[in-house]
């Protein structure tokens, strides 16, 4: 892969388009997702704590925003080095810095209500609807069932951003190639993956699917463009990552698993020797004075610390697999690479059987389950009814164009079984937590 067609700044499905002298197009990319709604409406999805009450919790938006710092500051970083090394041109690290950014703003602009419960609820909720076979559901094919019955945020995600939000169904909001090839964790479909021969050999790229199949030409046409290596078999294709996806998983692995840490604290889902001990082995064991701090001033210092040693491992990580990195073989998560991947290791269990078994989240997230199968059910009748009705929205009968108007169900380009279902899951996964439980409660009622 070369870094002049992997800085792509051609706009998707607007190939015409310059950039202004004093904005930057990944600039630009950038503003036109945090004003964007579904970026808004992440400041009510959960992160890992579900309708929490505590102001200081955080939420999808506020981790949104300090993924994307961490990805600037790692971009930077090793935009520099890559200056240095003669890969890129000078001042080219702040294009670097700008596309990462704008990616890390985007990484979770897809994720459902109630975190990954959330996405487990709507997977099952089709899955039991495909295994009755009825009705939308009774010709649909291996592939619309495959991503719909593992439901995935990262696709919804890029779904979002080509398609369904500004210029809809005309390249979404017309990002730039490079991020959005930066955004791409997961570079297949569903059902090109799941058909994949199980001696493929392991990749990071495969571990989930991050396309949906309305949206695979869309990302064809960008991988092309950036010069991403492209695998193809009888299962499908599909194609290696950019390079500067590995700084956006970091940015998201470092500030979630830090961050994590100190909202247990703060929840009181952990005590504070525990998580100062774990920041501390982060922190490289600190010697900072911490006389008359309180103990939320220490975690807050020790997080702010761990945040820094871990960007810096990450560099030196990405530094040492450049080569791999640039050739497409690389297939490990840079913290998992680092010099603190033993200390992210015991981070990452403490997580699994502390804060996430706790009652308090498991409790909502049953909450959440339940509250999301309410919703898709009542739901669900609106298309069923556009379908009898020769897919004209006019022509619904009183009880489902209430419900449409209710809901504000965009039915628009609704005229087959695929786009009706992939419409509901749009709607479903749109809604902030406390809506979802809102019109739960009104479908009770």
């Amino acid at each position: 892969m070369q870094w002049t067609s992997l800085l792509s700044a051609e706009r998707v499905c607007d190939p015409k388009y310059v950039e202004g002298q004093n904005r930057s197009i990944f600039v630009q990319d950038h503003d036109r997702i945090i004003f964007s709604a579904p970026f808004r409406r992440l400041a009510n999805k959960t992160q890992v704590h579900p309708l929490y009450d505590h102001d200081h919790i955080h939420h999808r938006l506020i981790h949104s925003v300090e993924v994307s710092s961490v990805g600037r500051s790692l971009a930077m970083r090793i935009g520099h080095w890559l200056i240095e090394q003669g890969e890129i041109a000078e001042g080219d690290d702040h294009l670097l810095a700008n596309i990462v950014q704008a990616a890390c703003a985007a990484h979770d602009i897809g994720n459902p209500p109630f975190g990954h419960s959330g996405e487990a609820a709507i997977g099952d909720w089709f899955r039991e609807k495909f295994s009755e076979g009825a009705g939308l559901f009774a010709d649909a094919g291996q592939g619309l069932q495959a991503e719909l019955t593992a439901f995935e945020g990262n696709a919804q995600g890029f779904r979002i951003l080509t398609r369904l939000e500004m210029y809809r169904n005309e390249g979404g909001m017309r990002l730039s190639k490079a991020v959005l090839g930066a955004f791409m964790k997961y570079p297949v479909t569903a059902g090109t993956r799941v058909a994949l021969p199980e001696k493929t050999p392991p990749y990071a790229g495969l571990k989930k699917f991050g396309l949906f199949q309305s949206e695979a030409a869309i990302f064809a046409d960008a991988a092309h463009s950036l010069g991403l290596p492209e695998e193809n078999s009888d299962a499908g294709r599909w194609w290696r990552r950019h390079p500067l996806v590995f700084l956006v998983e970091a940015a998201d692995d470092i500030c979630y698993n830090i961050v994590d840490l100190e909202d247990a604290f703060t929840s009181g889902d952990l005590p504070f020797d525990v998580v100062r001990d774990r920041l501390n082995t982060l922190a490289n064991q600190t010697n900072r004075d911490t006389a008359g701090m309180t103990q939320a001033e220490q975690i807050a210092l020790l997080r702010a610390l761990a945040i820094g040693s871990a960007i810096s491992v990450c560099v030196e990580a990405f530094k040492e697999n450049y080569a791999a990195i640039m050739d497409g073989t690389f297939s490990e998560a840079l913290i998992d690479a680092s010099a603190r991947a033993e200390a992210f290791r015991a981070i990452k269990a403490l997580a699994r059987d502390r804060i996430f078994t706790s009652a308090r989240k498991t409790e909502l997230e049953i909450l959440g389950r339940k509250v999301i199968r309410n919703v898709m059910d009542e739901v669900l009748p609106v298309y069923e009814a556009m379908a009898a009705q020769g897919w004209q929205a006019e022509a619904l009968p009183d009880h489902a164009a209430q419900i449409a108007r209710a809901l504000s169900l965009d039915l628009r380009d609704i005229d087959a079984p695929d786009k009706a279902l992939h419409g509901l899951a749009d709607f479903v996964s749109g809604m902030t937590d406390r809506y979802a439980l809102r019109m739960s409660r009104l479908f009770s009622a």
